[in-house]
């Protein structure tokens, strides 16, 4: 009986299965029947989709006629359950690449796998879980078939350095691997006393990038797509996040109370915000014109608009208004609160309305507004010359 082999394929961008045998026309007609089969004469095999249905189809039709050898897909889906947090996202050639070239020992994935299901019961957010499991899964896998049970303190510092110093991390990236690596051993095999005051880097003290009130006028003016100029006024009338922009549905709008509900935002905390009335009266305009159903700001209907299209708009509205500061969306946040900071709103009422849990993180405004020290005089404009 031949042997057809099927194992992980990454071709034009997508997820595929290899339909691997030696020339057969028989079983070649079979393979080619199978919807979305198709023949890559670069490689030279058959491939389908990589989803259960498709591998079910080629199954059923080559049942009692070839013997299938799948070790190496079973080893591939294996690594990916425990690798891939978010449901439906293409994995990118380079994480295919990792996942098939350097797999991991059935110990460390089984680690990685129980490290993972922990925080997803803990309720952690889909991003922490991502970044989280991304720096576990690289010590992971520069062990090879060492089991990562077996290494101690003096040898996790030796990894940390590492990232600072041969790969050149930042030190906030290596901040996460700390968080990732005292979960795992603190919360998941309960070494916890053992690793607890793990070393961290100091990080750089930063100040975000502000735009003037003449700058975000600027940049409205030049948006003008009445959806996209509505998400851009949404994010700085309310101090928005732009998962927050996204996550926007019809009824967290309330214009009888004049505010908008944000719900399960950073952190799964739910906020009431207040609604700007110049962005009221062009959300009513928006509403009229597109009609959304789900989501207040949506790509295809019933899906929520995606962060990297409105992060583009942005950047696009910035270049036409000749704005050079270099900021994200988040940069419309960080305008919001310190412009409410040089006006007069108490810090506090601030920290409440950005959602933060600690007035520490709110506090960093006030090394940006202009509200005291941009009435400092410098000595140079004392000068008689």
């Amino acid at each position: 009986m031949a042997t057809i082999i099927v194992k992980p394929f990454f071709h034009r961008g997508e997820e595929c299965i290899a339909v691997c045998f030696r020339p057969d026309s028989l079983i070649a007609n079979i393979v080619k029947k199978i919807p979305e089969a198709k023949w890559t004469q670069s490689f030279g095999n058959w491939y389908i989709p990589c989803n259960r249905e498709s591998y079910n189809l080629l199954l059923q039709a080559l049942e009692n006629k070839v013997t299938i050898e799948n070790s190496e897909l079973r080893l591939y889906l294996q690594q990916r359950k425990a690798m891939v947090v978010t449901e439906n996202k293409p994995v990118s050639p380079a994480g295919f690449k990792v996942m098939v070239s350097f797999p991991l020992s059935t110990e460390n994935l089984m680690a990685l796998t129980v490290f993972r299901n922990l925080m997803l019961l803990k309720g952690y957010s889909k991003n922490t879980v991502r970044n989280y499991c991304n720096e576990f899964h690289q010590l992971l896998r520069l062990l090879g078939t060492r089991d990562v049970n077996a290494l101690g303190k003096e040898q996790i510092m030796s990894y940390l350095l590492w990232l600072l110093e041969k790969k050149g991390c930042s030190e906030t990236k290596v901040h996460t691997a700390v968080n990732a690596i005292k979960f795992y051993f603190g919360k998941v095999i309960g070494r916890e006393k053992e690793f607890y005051d793990l070393p961290r880097p100091r990080k750089p003290f930063k100040l975000p990038a502000i735009l003037a009130e003449e700058e975000v006028m600027s940049v409205l003016t030049q948006i003008s797509n009445l959806k996209h100029r509505a998400m851009i006024m949404a994010g700085y009338s309310a101090g928005l996040r732009v998962s927050e922009i996204i996550a926007l549905k019809p009824a967290s709008i309330d214009s009888k109370r004049m505010m908008i509900h944000i719900q399960a935002a950073k952190g799964k905390k739910d906020r009431m915000v207040p609604l700007a009335k110049k962005l009221l009266e062009t959300l009513r305009q928006y509403y009229i014109q597109y009609k959304p159903k789900k989501y207040l700001f949506e790509g295809k209907p019933g899906e929520a608009y995606s962060a990297g299209s409105v992060q583009e708009i942005l950047q696009g509205a910035k270049k036409k208004a000749k704005i050079s500061k270099k900021g994200s969306v988040h940069m419309l946040r960080h305008s919001y609160a310190t412009h409410l900071m040089e006006g007069g709103t108490d810090i506090r009422i601030i920290q409440e309305l950005l959602g933060h849990n600690s007035i520490k993180t709110t506090m960093l405004y006030t090394h940006v507004s202009k509200k005291d020290i941009g009435r400092i005089e410098s000595p140079l404009d004392k000068l008689n010359w």
